[in-house]
């Protein structure tokens, strides 16, 4: 109870807001790193990177709240990763500048879950 008064209250104080814009520029920054490490991945500036994040982040939110899936790499296992993967895929239908392979969205979702164990950012 007092848990979820004190998110309510980081919340409505701003602090919520600037932690919420920090994590989707460490994403950004991740989707950039992984674009560079994955073959079959177009490199991305950060403007698209962090479009990117912005759409992969809805699109697990829709998931998660539809299929409760979570879509992260490692979430829920290898339905995780698949859903991780498609995800990636699917967005660069939304994005212009974003081009990736099938087989970039898998190595992509497994480099995301490599870097997302390290560097926590609840994006993907």
């Amino acid at each position: 109870m007092d848990q979820t008064r004190r998110d309510d209250e980081e919340r409505n104080s701003g602090k919520g807001w600037i932690s919420l814009i920090i994590r989707f520029i460490v994403a950004a920054i991740v989707l950039m790193i992984t674009s560079w490490l994955t073959p079959g991945f177009s490199s991305m500036n950060f403007g698209t990177a962090l479009l990117a994040a912005l759409i992969i982040a809805a699109m697990d939110w829709v998931i998660q709240r539809l299929f409760k899936i979570d879509a992260s790499p490692f979430g829920r296992g290898i339905v995780g990763f698949i859903v991780s993967a498609v995800i990636i895929y699917l967005t660069q239908f939304l994005v212009p500048g974003m081009s990736v392979s099938i087989w970039g969205a898998i190595i992509a979702s497994l480099i995301i879950g490599i870097i997302d164990a390290i560097i926590p950012t609840n994006v993907i």
